[in-house]
């Protein structure tokens, strides 16, 4: 039996496996699923086991998982082919007869009325539907997906967002990496559901606040209209059926969808969440 992380070379799934490891979990019992090893050679090297697993390829899938793995499933990264990606692997898992299907959902479940929610509750639905030990793991926003595009921010000196005085309640992947890492480790989890924020929820004013605090420079926030947002995101180059997907979730926001502060994420790493502060900082010396 292992500990399996699919989608382990990503951002999240790489955190998973590292928060295994730093868990005392012996590399021994722990399987990546990668679609390419290569870029997964210093695991390897750790002594962890790698298997191949494409979620384009269901055929790859068969050979994933085996009887008795507690998996975590991260969720893909296509928006628009996540349904059959996640239908492949739910139903390798269920043929191999794995002991727990741990999958990175999203907060609010039923709630979260926006576009990239969708493809989310579907795959819950499968879950549930196809009879596996499951643990749904409703990931809120990571921090880093505001972090990581500081380069526009200090540039111009301004937040820009559709999101009006609505608040987010993120954490770092490190944090969702640990919860996912203790509920495959852990005892009592089986048919849990648990909504994951941080510990504090933020409005994109504070978050101008903070960038200008650590960074020494002038920023503020800047809340426009949603077509004028979506206009600023494409001028930008990035590609309109995304950048609608971000103007969507900034509406979500404003709803306060992404706002919840349930206790669950501290819960289950036992400390706190990371602060937005210590985030900031973090991308800022990387820079």
């Amino acid at each position: 039996m292992s500990i399996v992380v699919t989608g382990a070379t990503g951002h999240l799934g790489r955190r998973v496996i590292d928060a295994l490891l730093a868990g005392q979990a012996p590399a021994a019992g722990i399987a990546a699923a990668v679609r390419d090893p290569e870029k997964a050679a210093d695991l390897a090297k750790l002594g962890v086991e790698l298997r191949v697993a494409d979620y384009d390829r269901p055929e790859s899938l068969r050979g994933a998982f085996e009887a008795g793995d507690r998996v975590v499933m991260i969720s893909g990264s296509e928006v628009g082919k996540r349904v059959p990606q996640h239908t492949a692997v739910i139903e390798a898992a269920k043929a191999a007869g794995v002991a727990q299907l741990a999958y990175t959902s999203v907060l609010g479940g039923p709630e979260a009325d926006f576009d990239l929610a969708r493809e989310h509750l579907v795959t819950e639905e499968l879950i549930l539907d196809s009879g596996l030990p499951y643990t749904l793991l409703r990931n809120g926003w990571y921090t880093e997906n505001y972090t990581e595009n500081l380069g526009p921010v200090l540039e111009y000196g301004a937040v820009v967002a559709n999101a009006g005085g609505g608040r987010v309640a993120s954490a770092a992947r490190a944090d969702y990496a640990a919860a996912a890492a203790a509920v495959v480790t852990g005892e009592g989890h089986l048919g849990k559901v648990y909504e994951l924020s941080g510990d504090t929820a933020w409005s994109f004013a504070e978050y101008a606040a903070v960038v200008a605090e650590r960074s020494g420079r002038e920023v503020a926030y800047r809340n426009v209209p949603a077509e004028e947002h979506l206009a600023i995101l494409t001028g930008a180059g990035v590609p309109k059926p995304f950048a609608a997907i971000l103007v969507d979730v900034d509406e979500a926001v404003a709803r306060g969808r992404l706002a919840r502060t349930t206790g669950d994420l501290a819960r289950l790493i036992g400390r706190p969440t990371t602060p937005l502060a210590d985030t900031v900082a973090e991308a800022l010396r990387k820079r």
